[in-house]
């Protein structure tokens, strides 16, 4: 019956904003201020020999992530440089993903420092959204010591985009009805989707804003840029995201990834970065109950260019050797890429993720115990007695770099 589906529209579109995205500001760097008064309000850049976090006040003067020390020092020499601390940076985390789960049991995690909340339902109890919000700015402020930044609006893209054009240290409501008025005059590159190549691509053709974008047509995009990628954006344009909030979804992919530095790398040293992340990512994926078909090897060169090579396995797995094998021939398959641009960062994923106790990949393996068999025994070494207590031969005396902090699986 026709009016009953438009009675029941009415019912559920809601007259207020009601998914937050909260994200948290310079989130290691602030960490730093936080323990160490003396650095509060100077520029703070945390790693050396690649940036992996810099402050607002470092930012100001051009310093970014990813960028190499060198170059970070060169723009801003009075910087104070700090060693990371991932255990500060994940107790830290915990503690504000507490604060979050205290405003609204719905809170879908993006990384260890921001996340979408849906507060619809709880104005009677707890008030409208923008005072949740300007609530839980504060208790993440009084209670754990840190900046966060706020953006409140109907859909979780127009919420993150707010939260971007807030920061730092912000709050900022789309009201409803008022999407489009908030959303057609910000530049292009603010839609998901909307990259190095694509930004090119589209200011080629005049269009600079979202506006711009969202009056060109739907037609037009995918002509320009593919059926896909020119209806997603399209969609975006005009303030269209269906999605909710997702408690409880389990992470579509497992990864590791290591900044290089802009020196040459030699193939062996490459390699050797490879295993150690492969490694990282079976470990953790072993440790989920996790298994997977789809290895990923992400490339980043000097040139600052970017490259993904994929390759799907026979069957979900999680051994290491199975996984390395995949990723060397990916490796190998890109080497005159490698060879001509220069590496500056590898990546290693596995995706198309299920849980634990698909087939498992034979491998020919001298001895008479599975490889799996052995993976797992690694494991239990290095759980008793810690990362480094046992390691490949490859790898002795090589520094693996960093393991990042990751939401609990």
């Amino acid at each position: 019956m026709p009016g009953v589906g438009r009675a029941c529209e009415r019912v559920f579109v809601s007259s207020e904003p009601t998914i937050l995205h909260a994200d948290l500001d310079a989130f290691y760097a602030s960490v730093e201020q936080r323990d160490d008064p003396s650095l509060r309000g100077r520029p703070v850049i945390v790693g050396g020999g690649v940036v992996l976090a810099c402050s607002y006040e470092a930012k100001a003067r051009g310093v970014r992530t990813a960028m190499g020390g060198r170059m970070a020092r060169a723009l801003c020499p009075d910087a104070v440089v700090v060693p990371p601390r991932m255990e500060a940076y994940s107790g830290a985390s915990r503690a504000v993903f507490s604060v979050f789960s205290s405003v609204t049991p719905l809170v879908e995690p993006i990384s260890i420092d921001e996340a979408f909340l849906d507060v619809a339902g709880l104005r009677r109890i707890a008030g409208s959204p923008p005072e949740i919000a300007a609530r839980l700015r504060r208790a993440v402020a009084d209670d754990v010591g840190l900046p966060i930044t706020v953006g409140v609006a109907g859909t979780k893209f127009l919420a993150k985009v707010a939260s971007r054009v807030a920061k730092p240290d912000g709050l900022l409501v789309v009201p409803v009805g008022g999407e489009l008025d908030f959303l057609h005059p910000l530049p292009v590159e603010v839609l998901w989707g909307v990259g190095e190549v694509t930004s090119r691509k589209l200011h080629g053709h005049g269009v600079t804003t979202v506006g711009d974008l969202a009056a060109i047509g739907g037609p037009t995009l995918e002509s320009l840029l593919g059926r896909a990628a020119g209806r997603h954006l399209d969609a975006l344009a005009h303030g269209r995201d269906p999605r909710r909030v997702q408690v409880g979804r389990r992470r579509l992919s497992v990864g590791a990834q290591r900044a290089l530095g802009r020196d040459p790398i030699s193939p062996e040293r490459t390699d050797a970065v490879l295993i150690g992340l492969v490694e990282r990512v079976t470990r953790r994926m072993r440790r989920a109950g996790r298994t997977g078909r789809t290895v990923t090897l992400r490339l980043r060169f000097a040139d600052f260019g970017r490259a993904t090579r994929s390759h799907t396995l026979a069957a979900a797995t999680d051994e290491t050797d199975a996984v390395l094998a995949a990723v060397r021939l990916l490796a190998a398959a890109a080497g005159p890429l490698i060879a001509e641009r220069g590496l500056t960062m590898l990546g290693v994923a596995v995706g198309n993720l299920d849980d634990a106790g698909g087939a498992q990949l034979e491998l020919p393996f001298a001895g008479d115990a599975h490889p799996h068999a052995l993976d797992v025994a690694v494991d239990d070494v290095r759980e008793r007695y810690g990362l480094s207590a046992l390691t490949r031969a490859t790898l002795l005396g090589r520094d693996q770099g960093l393991e990042m902090p990751m939401l609990p699986e």
